[in-house]
């Protein structure tokens, strides 16, 4: 019997589990209708999902309908704007809503979804995006099938985010990494919801932020009339950070808004809420911290929130008399008063203000207060604030955990005020900008995590209503020292508006080692990867110029004399204004550009050399090896212009010179040349006897070369040798491969032995009549293997029919003077036509005998 049972029970098992399978694979396309059909009766919209599933175990005992990659994209007005968006939608329900009729509805029992998006835009106009239902009656009552209806019990959102944005207020707000769930019987008119949520809150309005990733959480049961619209709160317990709070009150939807009226408060007064309210990035635990006085928040809403209201409010932030000290540290942060109120009491939101009426604190005998008010918010924020006081930097590590690699030093004074509006911050309009005071820092000292130290022995601002004043900054780092003053005319704007910072700036140095202003990645000791040196981006914000002047620069392996010129920064680029510094024996100057806004950094360079040493230039500059590698041979001055362009070495901000291009005009001066340190020049003198390189004369030589894509192409230019000229042009690579020709202007007697056997036939005054023969030298080869050949054979066999040539019209011209004269003896006097005709006859007679081959 018990097998019997326990067979039957099998079967059953196994049919049920079949049809756990197999009915997914029935109803999928139902149930894809069904959807479809519940949003084409809804909504006005783009609405799209990858794929809807349905799973019998996902959510047993109950049916699970799993939607995809599901979205909805707005219409005109808000054109393409997403609406909501989720990666995953699901639905939970009966079984046996599976099994419903075609126009009975499916009773939606929960809802869960995973990242998720919802996207509220009011326009200037005042319309929301949200308002997507369907307004043609037709269409409603089309919608009365239902095809999906809400009887929710539970739900719960994972991962979700929540953006509102008013674009004729300029508020916006975020609410990040919202985790939410709540449970509670829909189906009733009135019901409890127990809900738990936690989100991460920021708030900004026109470009000023007021809250920035702040942690909330929030555990409360509801009460809900969903007759009334209402929401009680009743258990409740939330936080902002880790400071706890608790609500009291309601809030109801009504037809003009939301009616608010909740009160709020601290449950306890303990000051150990305020350091609760600091993010726990920037505290530790304040479970051991000693703490006297209080610290309370207090405050109301009530009123009506609609289009052009807002609930009135008070909120009273208070403190008095309080103090803190961590456990370890040896200071503690004393005298600390706190008086703050945010309130309304009109209900229209730019009556709106802030009263930071006092905050003040004090480490040993430093003492520091400030105050200020906000009004206006909504429209255009008033502003007036007042920060006075005295702060030793290295108190602050020993008062407050600080998370530092190093701790700070130094002492910062200030005695500020300033009054503004931000229409005037945004046009610049410093006349309504009423700033004064000063803020000084001395003996201040950062240790960066791979231990590069920057010392600020004194530093001091000035304010006044239209700029700051740099009065004066002297640092140094490593082996730089830095004096600087200078002018800032858009601070207000920088700070609260993130316009660009504008300034002037003069600045003189004894010394700057250009690695000491290298970004440096510390090293991992975890995978053994040592530390590396980045250049610095130049920040977007920018928009500035520096008049620099320093004694010496160090640059690599390079020292850099009486260096002096203008920077332009703006837009992620220095622009170098008549940059002039002492190097190789001479000066180079320098105009150009180098930028940092694409991901490749780049430059645009015009450099004048002024008598610089050949060999120094032509041997530290890895460059300008490349570019002209016989120079290291050559020693003497240069004078030459130089436009240079490509891309930069990302980690070093050195030329790459796979991109190099450009051109080189140089003029030498002084020069000698010393064959024997260049495989080259010795090939040359091997296969060139007539020449001795190391009497070659360069002085006054231009030169004139391109470079592009790794190739260098020298125009042909001429060298005066003795009595003869040499022509120098071809190509080389980057890569050392080269492709050169020489052609030598060679007077006759420098052609070797057999040329030399053949001019002892003529006489003096012959030889001079001889035209230079043409001889030409081809480089092949590379640099350090080359390849000479010449064609002086060729050159001799020429020298010689020039030779035949000249005597035969030697023996010509003789021949027929000798006639002239026998005919002249023997012709009477004046008949000269006949003369010249008999003598023309005879030249003709014999060219014609020295054009004949020799047997």
């Amino acid at each position: 019997m018990v097998k019997k049972i326990l067979k039957i029970s099998g079967i059953v098992f196994l049919v049920l589990l079949v049809a756990a399978i197999a009915i997914p694979y029935f109803f999928k396309d139902q149930i894809k209708a069904k959807i479809t059909q519940a949003i084409n009766e809804s909504v006005d919209a783009k609405v799209a999902f990858k794929d809807a599933d349905l799973s019998l175990f996902k959510g047993f005992p109950k049916a699970t309908i799993s939607i995809e990659k599901l979205s909805v994209i707005n219409k005109a007005p808000f054109a393409g704007d997403t609406l909501v968006a989720f990666d995953e939608l699901n639905l939970k329900m009966s079984v046996m809503e599976l099994f419903n009729g075609e126009n009975d509805p499916m009773n939606i029992e929960g809802v869960s979804s995973k990242n998720g998006l919802i996207n509220i835009i009011f326009n200037k106009d005042g319309i929301g995006n949200f308002d997507i239902a369907l307004k043609n009656k037709e269409q409603q009552d089309k919608g009365k099938s239902k095809p999906l209806a809400l009887k929710i019990k539970n739900y719960e959102v994972e991962n979700f985010k929540f953006k509102f944005t008013n674009e004729a207020t300029k508020i916006k707000m975020v609410l990040d990494s919202i985790n939410h769930s709540g449970s509670g019987d829909f189906t009733n008119n009135i019901l409890d919801l127990d809900t738990k949520t936690t989100a991460k809150v920021s708030m900004s309005m026109d470009k000023m932020n007021y809250m920035n990733n702040v942690a909330v959480s929030l555990d409360a049961v509801l009460g809900i009339d969903m007759d009334k619209s209402k929401y009680t709160f009743k258990e409740n317990k939330a936080k902002i950070n880790d400071l706890a709070l608790e609500f009291d009150g309601y809030l109801q939807m009504v037809p003009t808004g939301q009616q608010y009226d909740l009160k709020f408060k601290t449950p306890t007064s303990s000051f150990k809420n305020f350091l609760g309210l600091i993010p726990a990035s920037y505290r530790s635990s304040t479970e051991n911290v000693k703490t006297s006085g209080d610290f309370t928040v207090v405050g109301f809403a009530k009123g009506l929130l609609s289009d052009t209201t807002v609930p009135k409010f008070n909120i009273a932030i208070a403190s008095n008399n309080a103090s803190f000290q961590y456990p370890n540290l040896p200071k503690a942060v004393k005298n600390i008063v706190i008086d703050t109120k945010i309130i309304n009491e009109t209900g229209v939101m730019n009556d709106t203000y802030v009263n930071l009426e006092k905050l003040s604190f004090s480490i040993d005998l430093d003492v520091f207060n400030a105050k200020a008010t906000i009004k206006n918010v909504a429209t255009n924020a008033l502003v007036d604030a007042a920060l006075k006081g005295t702060i030793n930097l290295g108190n602050l590590s020993k008062a407050y955990p600080i998370k530092l690699d190093k701790p700070l030093t130094g002492i910062l004074k200030a005695d500020v005020t300033t009054k503004f509006d931000m229409a005037s911050v945004e046009k610049s309009d410093y006349q309504k900008i009423n700033n004064a005071g000063s803020m000084s820092v001395t003996g201040f000292k950062y240790v960066d995590e791979t231990g590069k130290a920057m010392n600020i022995s004194s530093a001091k601002i000035q304010f006044n209503p239209s700029r700051v004043n740099l009065q004066e900054f002297k640092a140094t780092t490593g082996k730089s020292d830095i004096s600087a003053t200078g002018t800032l005319d858009n601070f207000y704007g920088f700070l609260f508006r993130k316009q660009e910072l504008k300034g002037n700036f003069n600045m003189v140095s004894n010394q700057i080692a250009v690695s000491d202003f290298m970004t440096t990645a510390p090293a991992d000791t975890k995978t053994e990867v040592k530390a590396t040196s980045t250049a610095m981006k130049i920040p977007a914000f920018l928009n500035c110029s520096l008049t620099a002047k320093a004694n010496t620069v160090l640059y690599d392996n390079l020292i850099l004399k009486d260096c002096s010129g203008k920077l332009l920064v703006r837009d992620q680029a220095v622009t170098l204004e008549n940059v002039k510094t002492n190097i190789f024996g001479g000066q180079i100057g320098m105009n150009g550009m180098v930028s940092t806004k694409e991901k490749t950094p780049k430059y645009n360079m015009h450099l004048g050399f002024d008598k610089v040493d050949i060999t120094q230039t032509f041997t530290q500059l890895e460059m300008f090896k490349k570019i002209a590698p016989i120079a290291g041979v050559v020693t003497g001055k240069l004078n030459s212009t130089i436009n240079l362009s490509g891309n930069l070495n990302d980690k070093e901000m050195t030329p790459d010179l796979k991109t190099l291009s450009g051109d080189l005009l140089g003029q030498m001066v002084g020069t000698s040349i010393n064959p024997s340190a260049s495989t080259l020049l010795s090939a040359i003198s091997q296969n060139v006897k007539f020449i001795d390189l190391k009497k070659l004369n360069l002085n006054d030589v231009k030169v004139a070369l391109a470079f592009k894509d790794g190739k260098v192409t020298v125009k042909p230019f001429d060298i005066k040798y003795q009595d003869m000229k040499v022509t120098v042009a071809g190509t080389h690579g980057f890569d050392q491969l080269m492709n050169y020709n020489l052609k030598f202007d060679v007077p006759a007697k420098y052609l070797g032995s057999e040329a030399n056997a053949l001019l002892a036939k003529l006489s003096p005054s012959d030889v001079a009549k001889l035209d230079n023969i043409p001889v030409n030298a081809m480089l092949t080869g590379s640099f350090s293997k080359p390849k000479v050949s010449t064609d002086i054979k060729s050159a001799t066999t020429s020298l010689a029919t020039s030779l035949a040539k000249q005597q035969k019209q030697k023996l010509v011209t003789k021949g027929a003077s000798a006639l002239e004269d026998l005919i002249n003896k023997n012709t009477k006097s004046g008949d000269t036509t006949k003369t010249k005709k008999v003598v023309n006859q005879a030249k003709d007679l014999l060219n014609g005998l020295f054009k004949k081959k020799t047997p």
